[in-house]
């Protein structure tokens, strides 16, 4: 007879369904592999009378669970900040280990839980799906230098960004295409404004640096505001467009920033299409990295949450407590602010199409230390007496495109906003 891991599942959505499916069918081989039975004992749920696939003890109580003594694991799938955070801290109180998928609570309060943790926390499945890249940080790469993170850390924006660039959609269409497929939610602002990869971020970097910030403390920047245009530039001068989660080491402080990024088309990164994830550390000994796989879905999350389980089980000690969670001490290092970091930009102006255009707008450049690396010009086909000038910058920093940026703005044969996108051509 096996010894048991009780668990109880706090939301039973898609995640935490898949969690208890696969702990049912896998029960033979998880068990051989661990020596340890793991079970779930309960679920809690919001709706008791929601039809549901699985076959578990159901709540609508949280309490029914955290203070079940016989309830070694609580596992929280069931999203938001707040709420799950309170949950947490009542589960270490207890002293029952916790593991979770919750990147959004995690971005604001890991080193809170860090503190307060003397059981486990897992918290592989709250980066990247059914990658193990938290646990190649922790384990894989611990001996090294981490000088630089890049990654697809969001499916549904990737996949936006494919069908923009290889069907030639529009970003509306491509996002309508998102949500019919269920890529995309009803409401999907943290996917294309970047946040949800901020907050994943800000994990990696806390396990790779010991950097405790939030995401108001980074350059974050969605996908809206991109064009076709823009796609066509990067694609002429052998680039392609990629949101990247991006976390450089610049001699003792870190940059942390999350933008569009126009990266080397041939670019291991740069192949990853539609709703898969991809991650790129370079670290001092080993060199660059690539992990590569789904990044959302039931059935991958499930399998990064049910890999932090079976670690619980075969570690059953108070020592693991902070082994596992990963960044429980803070390095000396600091956030480059926003205004400082440096980069190649892509720049988009819709200006008028007349003698002395170009010449204005490149001695707004000069006038902020900034040179003309590439350009292109094309008519507009929606202004009148209008074109599209495009163009990328040598290295600059943050505050002189920014400064530029406004003064070309402001300028009379300037229509519109200009628009920019930064360029990692180093990868």
């Amino acid at each position: 007879m096996h010894k048991q891991l009780k668990i109880a599942l706090i939301g039973v959505g898609v995640v935490g369904s898949s969690v208890a499916k696969i702990l049912e069918n896998n029960k033979e081989i998880i068990t051989a592999r661990t020596g340890v039975e793991i079970v779930v004992k309960k679920g809690v749920v919001k709706n008791l009378n929601k039809p549901r696939t699985i076959n578990i003890p159901l709540t609508d109580n949280p309490d029914d669970v955290l203070y079940d003594n016989e309830i070694d694991v609580i596992v929280e799938l069931m999203g938001g900040v707040q709420e799950a955070y309170q949950i947490a801290k009542i589960a270490l109180e207890q002293n029952k280990a916790f593991v979770t998928a919750n990147k959004a609570m995690l971005a604001y309060y890991r080193y809170e839980l860090a503190k307060a943790a003397h059981t486990p926390i897992g918290f592989e499945a709250s980066v990247c799906g059914g990658i193990p890249i938290i646990k190649a940080l922790k384990e894989g790469l611990s001996a090294n230098h981490i000088l630089a993170i890049r990654g697809i850390l969001n499916g549904t924006s990737n996949y936006i960004l494919t069908k923009m660039t290889q069907e030639g959609w529009d970003f509306t269409q491509a996002l309508k295409s998102a949500q019919e497929l269920g890529y995309a939610e009803a409401d999907p602002t943290l996917d294309i404004n970047g946040m949800d990869a901020a907050h994943k971020l800000l994990i990696l970097a806390s396990i790779a640096y010991g950097i405790d910030s939030y995401p108001q403390d980074i350059l974050i920047e969605g996908i809206t505001n991109l064009t076709y245009e823009d796609i066509e530039f990067a694609r002429e001068f052998g680039f392609c467009i990629k949101l990247l989660g991006i976390a450089k080491k610049r001699d003792d402080a870190i940059e942390l920033r999350i933008h569009p990024t126009m990266i080397n088309e041939n670019n291991l990164v740069a192949k990853v299409d539609g709703v898969m994830n991809a991650v790129s550390v370079v670290g001092d000994c080993v060199g660059e990295s690539v992990y590569y796989g789904a990044g959302a879905g039931g059935d991958a999350t499930a399998s990064s949450v049910i890999s932090d389980l079976i670690q619980i089980a075969r570690n059953d000690t108070q020592n693991s407590a902070k082994l596992m969670l990963g960044f429980t001490s803070k390095q000396s290092r600091t956030i480059v602010p926003k205004d400082q970091i440096i980069s190649k930009y892509y720049m988009r102006i819709l200006a008028d199409d007349k003698p002395g255009v170009l010449e204005k707008i490149a001695a707004t450049l000069s006038h902020n230390n900034i040179s003309i690396s590439a350009f292109l010009q094309k008519p507009s086909h929606t202004h009148k007496e209008c074109a599209k000038i495009l163009l990328s910058t040598h290295i600059t920093y943050e505050y002189a495109i920014q400064n530029a940026l406004s003064q070309i703005q402001a300028l009379e044969v300037v229509r519109t906003k200009p628009a920019i996108i930064r360029i990692e051509d180093e990868i």
